[in-house]
């Protein structure tokens, strides 16, 4: 494995109380890293991680979270335990017939419930699917970059999860509504312990990702095929 997907970071104007609310809903301890709050993750479950942001939020997110529910019961326990912790009902055209329910954090990210009985969801975790905008060439980068499998390419959406099982990150298909402004959600990696960082970069560069800069933390950002940016993180 040349580079692990370590977390889906999100842009935050109160990252702690952001970190708070998907702490209480995730069952997970916030670690302090610096220059933001994260919620590790295992071997299975993605990490997630906010970091401060004054920017404007322009246009829906490229990006939201699907949590899984073992019952009818557990489905409505989640939400209510969401609702609790400051979390709002949306409507996003989700229709009535639809048995996933849809929320956002405090701070407008979408995220959905899903219902029990979900196939393509089965076995993924509590934090079953990275659910993302976008087209099979950027799902095909990923599964290239991270060295894990397609697990769906059907009728141009694609899902790729890691070979140990556990949270899928998934791409809709086109039409992806043009890009506006920096995203607000994208993807942390970390080069694998017996690759160096710039190897990394150029081996992602080589997939067909792009350089955007170098940051001041060491880590460098780059731009996969549909445009989201990422970072490379300097190995420690």
């Amino acid at each position: 494995m040349s580079c692990q997907l370590v977390a889906v970071c999100f842009d935050a104007s109160q990252p702690m109380r952001l970190a708070q609310f998907w702490a209480g809903l995730l069952d997970r301890q916030i670690v302090h890293d610096g220059g933001g709050a994260s919620l590790p993750g295992t071997d299975t479950q993605l990490g997630l991680r906010f970091v401060a942001s004054h920017a404007e939020r322009v246009g829906q997110n490229r990006v939201h979270l699907h949590l899984t529910s073992s019952s009818p019961a557990d489905q409505q326990q989640t939400v209510a335990g969401a609702l609790a912790l400051g979390a709002a009902h949306v409507d996003l055209g989700q229709r009535p017939e639809e048995g996933h329910i849809v929320l956002a954090d405090p701070e407008g990210n979408a995220f959905c419930v899903i219902e029990p009985g979900n196939r393509f969801l089965a076995g993924c975790g509590f934090l079953g699917e990275i659910a993302c905008d976008g087209t099979r060439e950027v799902g095909l980068f990923w599964s290239a970059a991270l060295g894990w499998p397609l697990v769906w390419d059907q009728d141009q959406e694609t899902a790729v999860q890691a070979p140990g099982g556990g949270t899928k990150v998934a791409w809709g298909g086109p039409p992806v509504a043009p890009k506006q402004g920096r995203n607000r959600q994208r993807f942390d990696l970390a080069p694998s312990a017996d690759r160096h960082q710039r190897s990394e970069v150029d081996r992602l560069v080589s997939l067909g990702a792009t350089w955007i800069e170098a940051s001041g933390d060491g880590a460098v950002m780059l731009a996969d095929p549909d445009g989201n940016e990422f970072r490379v993180m300097r190995r420690r």
